[in-house]
């Protein structure tokens, strides 16, 4: 069977278990992540030696240092959970990469752009899954969003941004019908719609996340990775907070140790969107962009 068939069959089935436990108990297990990692690599070894070339373990090795990369940065950057983090790891391994190869004309050729494409399709499909997703938690949560959207739009701070972003969107509009040429006024107002409409994207963003996405649950319902909104301490002692960036497997038995002994109870955390379902769709489209250009589509 053709190693690329392999991958997508893999690949598929993986972000499928994934999505389904990632809506269901908003984890993705590790032996996914893992066991794709180790998959990859083991396929790659049997193809490198059938052929007699090292380039398929290359690949592997090359795809799963781009995943880590991109993982890494992700996660510090407080955007992805730790699931999601090792998933891209486990798929860049699978779906391999080729650094001494980017400029071929085929951008599939030899697993070139497979895992550039499909980061490119997370990011648009992340966006667009992620705006649907807030979009539903404010309509299930109509009153309290109601409410802090009230709240909000009269923070003082709010107030001023608005006048600020405003007065820069007349002053745009002045200079494009004055000064701009014609040829680039299309470009400038596409500019200035999207610094108008990210603006409040933002606003809408926030003020899900603060009635939304933070709650207090019990200790023994924490997992690996959550968010820690705010910093739990006993006493003087640090134990856990935001600054972690995802509360760690040792922390978690800190906590349950203590809540054991009466101390804690409950901890706040930030619920994330389960955002694996976005790499289901990112990869989906990949795999279609792919046969379109093999020309099966």
């Amino acid at each position: 069977m053709n190693m690329i068939l392999i991958a997508i069959i893999l690949t598929f089935v993986a972000l499928l278990i994934s999505t389904i436990t990632d809506l269901k108990k908003r984890e993705v297990p590790d032996y996914i992540s893992y066991g794709l990692i180790f998959i990859a690599f083991a396929i790659a070894v049997i193809y490198s030696i059938i052929n007699w070339e090292y380039i398929y373990l290359a690949q592997s090795v090359m795809g799963l240092i781009v995943g880590i990369i991109i993982a890494y940065t992700m996660f510090y950057l407080g955007q992805w959970g730790g699931g999601d983090s090792k998933l891209i790891m486990g798929i860049g391994a699978i779906m391999g990469f080729n650094i001494f190869n980017l400029f071929n004309i085929n951008i599939f050729g030899e697993n070139n752009f497979w895992l550039l494409i499909m980061l490119a399709n997370i990011i648009f499909f992340g966006a667009a899954y992620g705006l649907a997703w807030s979009i539903v938690l404010a309509i299930k949560n109509r009153k309290v969003f109601i409410k802090s959207l009230d709240s909000w739009i009269h923070k003082r701070e709010i107030l001023m941004a608005r006048r600020i972003i405003m007065a820069a969107v007349i002053i745009i509009l002045i200079i494009l019908f004055t000064i701009v040429p014609q040829e680039y006024r299309i470009l400038l107002l596409s500019f200035t719609a999207i610094l108008y409409i990210t603006f409040y994207v933002w606003i809408f963003v926030k003020i899900i996340e603060e009635t939304c996405m933070i709650k207090d649950i019990p200790v023994g319902r924490l997992t690996e990775g959550d968010w820690i909104y705010k910093e739990v301490r006993v006493g003087k002692k640090y134990i856990t907070g935001p600054k972690d960036l995802g509360v760690s497997r040792e922390q978690i038995t800190e906590l349950k140790r203590y809540c054991a002994k009466g101390k804690i109870k409950t901890v706040t955390i930030k619920e994330g969107i389960p955002f694996i379902p976005a790499f289901l769709l990112a990869f989906v489209a990949t795999v279609i962009i792919y046969y379109i250009s093999a020309g099966v589509l």
